[in-house]
């Protein structure tokens, strides 16, 4: 009789309730903010920071640097910021398992404080390693708060607002980058509620859990909700928390956990960062005169943050696939023509406006999909008890890429020249080709519909207890 009732209401539209939205805002605010702040913070001032750095090694040692000393020196700190990320990333899955998804953001404000100050200090100190050190302290917080908000925004959100919610992250990060680019402005981050499935699934509080829903739905008919919590607990409890290793190890998560690698990977190997540690650079490469090179890279900012605006409005219409797609195939074709345009640009009049542009196509294209959707997808993709892992794998091979992106780039670019963006072009049609033929959609599904789908992809048996974390129950229970 009671489950008839709770299959009744399944299908019923989750609401955007207030609280919802407060602790959406509060949640990624100060920590996706920071993180899009960090990634594009070094860009205006390098020339500045670059002579303090060769300044201060004069004062030591009573001589400067070679150019490419300097060079070597700045490309290693913009990828220490990446280099903490990696670090964050693997405290990720202890961190939330121990300290909850609340708790670990609240502790993570101990890593934007201190890099903070170290930042303010470095001058006085006359220590350029201060700053090398702050960006790594702060890659920390980046690393923690880009896989733990997401994981947790996913948790709090119904169904059917979990992809418009889960964009939000991404658009603070560009929000960040933006305010980075023209104000230097820098915030502290809080946060309200921990997640009902974690409550319930991870503390054992159902009637928590319950209250918890009530508050974030406004309203009191939660017990459907309720019911596919304890479900996916019942699944969970029968498979066990899944570890890094037994993740690499369950053929049940094998394409899972491929995708989440390919499209972590992706996201950042697609050359994206590259345009923001090195947005000034590249339009002086197109041909934009110094004095304008400023206006063009803050306008860069505001159409990231316009289009990944409107990316929460079409990320339930349109589908996660379709949006991953879309973004990859639109950079692909961005990266080719840049190509051309910059191999031709002193050849042939007005390629520098074709370069400029092939760089706000690009930012589009990142901005619709390869941006906000692969942390949505790995919240989708997974369960509870293997999600934190999922997590620090993605979030490891996010910042990894990120952090080779940021340390080779500019020999890249001093060694192919017009030609780097070939290679993000190569990567971005690799990923959309993948996206093609593996990821399937996983638009307004439960968790657990969604791994009913990877159980056929990954060819798994119905019941396979002591391994596999997709168990055996009735479809009427899940429907």
């Amino acid at each position: 009789m009671c489950t008839s009732k709770v299959s009744s209401r399944a299908d019923d539209p989750g609401r955007f309730t207030l609280i919802l939205g407060l602790v959406t805002l509060v949640a990624t605010f100060g920590s996706s903010f920071q993180y899009g702040y960090n990634v594009a913070v070094v860009n205006s001032p390098s020339e500045i920071m670059q002579n303090f750095y060769n300044e201060t090694y004069y004062k030591r040692n009573s001589e400067y640097m070679s150019s490419t000393a300097v060079t070597l020196l700045w490309s290693v700190t913009v990828s220490m910021f990446p280099l903490g990320g990696f670090i964050g990333s693997l405290m990720v899955a202890p961190m939330v398992n121990k300290c909850g998804r609340k708790g670990t953001l609240l502790i993570n404000n101990i890593f934007s404080i201190v890099p903070a100050i170290l930042m303010g200090c470095s001058k006085v100190a006359g220590s350029f390693e201060m700053i090398i050190f702050a960006r790594i302290v702060v890659g920390i917080c980046a690393g923690l708060s880009s896989n733990v908000v997401p994981m947790y925004l996913g948790e709090l959100a119904p169904k059917n607002l979990r992809g418009a919610i889960c964009v939000v992250p991404q658009l603070f990060i560009t929000a960040g980058i933006l305010i980075a680019q023209i104000f230097g402005l820098r915030s502290i981050l809080t946060s309200e509620e921990e997640s009902p499935r974690y409550t319930l699934i991870q503390k054992g509080d159902e009637e928590g859990a319950r209250e918890a829903l009530k508050k974030l739905r406004n309203s009191e008919d939660v017990e459907a909700e309720v019911e596919e919590i304890r479900m996916e607990d019942e699944m969970e409890t029968a498979a066990g928390r899944v570890s890094v290793l037994k993740l690499f190890a369950t053929k049940s998560l094998r394409w899972q956990l491929i995708s989440i690698i390919v499209l972590m990977a992706g996201q950042q190997l697609s050359g994206v960062n590259a345009v923001y540690y090195y947005a000034d650079q590249i339009y002086r490469e197109a041909g934009v005169n110094d004095q304008d090179v400023q206006y063009v890279t803050v306008g860069t900012g505001a159409v990231n943050v316009v289009i990944t605006f409107l990316a929460i409005f079409i990320v339930e219409r349109l589908g996660r696939r379709l949006l991953i797609l879309i973004g990859f195939s639109i950079c692909c074709l961005a990266c080719v023509v840049l190509t051309v345009a910059l191999s031709l640009q002193n050849t042939v009049a007005g390629m520098p406006y074709v370069s400029i542009a092939c760089v706000f196509s690009y930012v589009v294209g990142h901005a619709i999909g390869p941006s906000p959707i692969p942390s949505l997808t790995i919240t989708e993709i997974f369960l509870q008890s293997s999600r934190p892992a999922a997590f620090m794998v993605g979030g490891t091979v996010h910042w990894l890429s990120n952090f080779a992106v940021g340390l080779i780039f500019p020999f890249i670019q001093d060694g192919l020249g017009a030609y780097s963006f070939i290679i993000f072009g190569v990567i971005c049609l690799l990923a959309t080709i993948y996206t093609f033929f593996i990821v399937p959609e996983t638009k307004a599904k439960t968790f657990m519909e969604i791994n009913l789908i990877f159980a056929k992809i990954n060819k798994v048996s119905e019941v396979q207890p002591e391994k596999q974390e997709l168990q055996d129950f009735k479809p009427s229970a899940a429907l």
